[in-house]
């Protein structure tokens, strides 16, 4: 048993309901562990039809991983940061692959790992509570838990913009874009759950009565820029087209990728690029694995951690601390395969 998730059979559903409010219900391993314990028990189980995911209470779905953990064990040998990578993407991973529909509430924030447990879901609601973002830049990480795959497969250069600037979206932006199927009312969500555990069936159609229409997606009036400022190759590109951008919109983005790990910003945009061309979502999270058990035990991820999270004095001195420093060769070192032995498998 696992106090920071609660996992219960409620009439004819699996519930996995998060249960860490002090930390906004951020994943840890015993988390990860056993909610994927569950899914497979309540794979050949008759009397689960359908999996439901939510927090149990407090503000948000789910704020991430457990950065510290992580950034702790990068510091040292980085074997517990490995172990949470690899059982954290098993479970994005089993979602992914599931037989039986899965329902994600993402009300709330829903960050990081948050999206890792909620894209791989057959139905995504999102309420005027949501706020959705893969902001990994910021502390020296990069858009895992399968961010390769879906800011990938957005329109346009929206996963590029997504993942170099970890902009916020809110829940009608998350619909828009297909990071949600429905659009609900925060206080329409417990009678939503009822009905679903009631009768697994009619999922869809209570996800659809219980629906409202979206505010409009704030964020369609920047489409053309994102999609012509976000398009160069690199990230040097991407920050020459908005520093010759006459725009406030242009000035302001800018001005947020000033503050990001530059390294980070590498990886994070030949994730997106390499994603497109991935077949499979195993190949994918193999491939994040690579790429998450050295970040884990790089100088910006640590330093990321300790500027924003452990000090707080949100000012990270970033090495390389310009895009242009970051070498080609690093960045392949970085997405190089991992020994035989080594490598993530489902």
């Amino acid at each position: 048993m696992n106090a920071d998730v609660i996992l219960q059979v409620e009439g004819r559903a699996g519930r996995i309901r998060l249960h860490r409010p002090k930390a906004i219900h951020a994943l840890n391993t015993g988390m990860c562990r056993a909610m994927l314990d569950a899914l497979t028990a309540w794979r050949d189980d008759p009397v689960v039809e359908i999996v439901l995911i939510d927090h149990a209470e407090g503000r948000g779905f789910c704020a991430g991983g457990d950065i510290r953990m992580i950034a702790e064990s990068g510091a040292g040998d980085g074997g517990r940061a490995r172990d949470f990578f690899r059982t954290e993407y098993r479970l994005n991973h089993a979602l992914f692959t599931y037989a039986k529909p899965i329902v994600a509430f993402m009300d709330g924030i829903t960050m990081g790992g948050g999206v890792g447990i909620s894209q791989p879901a057959r139905y995504r609601v999102a309420t005027e509570n949501t706020r959705f973002a893969m902001p990994e830049t910021g502390i020296g990480l990069f858009p895992d838990v399968g961010g390769g795959w879906y800011l990938s497969r957005l329109p346009g250069k929206l996963g590029e913009y997504l993942a170099l600037t970890g902009h916020r979206l809110d829940g009608a932006e998350c619909l828009a874009l297909g990071l949600a199927t429905h659009y609900l009312p925060a206080e329409a969500l417990d009678d939503a759950k009822a009905r679903i555990a009631a009768d697994p069936a009619s999922a869809e159609s209570v996800l659809a009565t219980l629906a409202i229409p979206a505010p409009a997606p704030r964020i369609a009036a920047h489409y053309d820029e994102i999609d012509r400022l976000f398009a160069a190759d690199t990230v040097e590109g991407v920050v020459a087209a908005l520093a010759a951008d006459p725009g406030e919109w242009a000035a302001a983005q800018l001005a947020t990728l000033r503050t990001k790990s530059p390294q980070s910003m590498k990886v994070s945009l030949r994730l997106v690029r390499d994603g497109r061309s991935r077949t499979s979502f195993a190949e994918e999270m193999a491939q994040e694995y690579a790429i998450g058990s050295r970040v884990a035990q790089s100088h910006d991820f640590i330093e990321g951690v300790r500027a924003l999270i452990v000090d707080k004095d949100n000012a990270p001195a970033w090495n390389p601390a310009t895009p242009e420093a970051v070498s080609d060769a690093a960045v392949d070192a970085i997405f190089a395969p991992l020994p035989a032995d080594q490598q993530w498998e489902p």
